[in-house]
């Protein structure tokens, strides 16, 4: 791996300024760059560590506070270890937060970070890639639908409500999409039922878009996340190869 820097830094937004972390390699060269979404538990160590892992194979990586307009990180403080059986009141917190970040408000917020991006000296020109885990899988795939111009590629895992009856569902956008797409699903996620997963597979073939999306035996919502209850070091570890796969095809 490559040497990184890492920092902290903020994107103007037309709401507000969102905090974020930076993570490239330290030669001084632009890089492909790599917009990564967060989960629901927010910009946290284990995301940065997970940005420059990415950066360490050779991308500009962007981890945006999504929550920003509820405050800077933490938005809300969390136990070293997450494990919401055991803490019931740490979603209880989230989840109002969550729900006020509408596909409208979250789609405003990405043509800024895409923006934010295209001006860094530290990212190469061109489309970028995607990665989100858990909401974040969401605003991926929404995010390749609206700015298919800027996107080469996008992944989503343990994602959530990917394909509902809503009438802002993100499989709706699949036929603006451009990117080549994977998805790794959580075999154990109740928020992603088997009629979701084939639902979006449907919208995603339908429109033509290249993809693959493969369900993980056994894993929960939630197994990339090392500081929580729900990791799965091998869902992980398989993750990190279907990625970093996507990417190296891409750029």
């Amino acid at each position: 791996m490559n040497a990184i820097q890492g920092t902290a830094v903020d994107i103007p937004t037309e709401d507000g300024t969102a905090d974020a972390y930076l993570a490239h390699p330290g030669d001084g060269g632009p890089h492909p760059a790599v917009l990564l979404y967060m989960d629901a538990f927010g910009l946290r160590p284990r995301l940065t560590s997970m940005a420059d892992r990415l950066a360490g194979h050779g991308y500009t990586v962007l981890v945006p506070n999504v929550f920003y307009r509820h405050g800077r990180t933490p938005v809300v403080e969390l136990p070293e270890f997450i494990d919401p059986g055991a803490r019931p009141e740490i979603f209880e917190r989230i989840r109002p937060i969550m729900q006020a970040l509408t596909p409208e408000l979250a789609m405003r917020d990405a043509k800024a970070y895409l923006g934010w991006l295209a001006d860094r000296a530290e990212a190469a020109d061109g489309p970028v890639a995607l990665t989100g885990y858990c909401m974040g899988a969401r605003l991926s795939l929404l995010t390749a639908g609206t700015y298919p111009e800027r996107v080469a590629a996008a992944a989503g895992f343990h994602g959530g409500r990917l394909a509902t009856d809503a009438p802002d569902s993100p499989h709706l956008v699949a036929g603006n999409i451009t990117a080549e797409l994977y998805f790794g699903h959580a075999d154990e996620d109740p928020s992603l039922p088997v009629e979701q997963i084939e639902r979006l597979e449907e919208a995603l073939t339908r429109a033509g878009v290249r993809h693959r999306c493969e369900v993980y035996p056994g894993a929960h919502h939630g197994f990339t996340q090392a500081d929580t209850a729900s990791y799965d070091r091998a869902a992980d570890e398989r993750h990190w190869e279907a990625l970093l796969d996507l990417l190296k095809r891409t750029f």
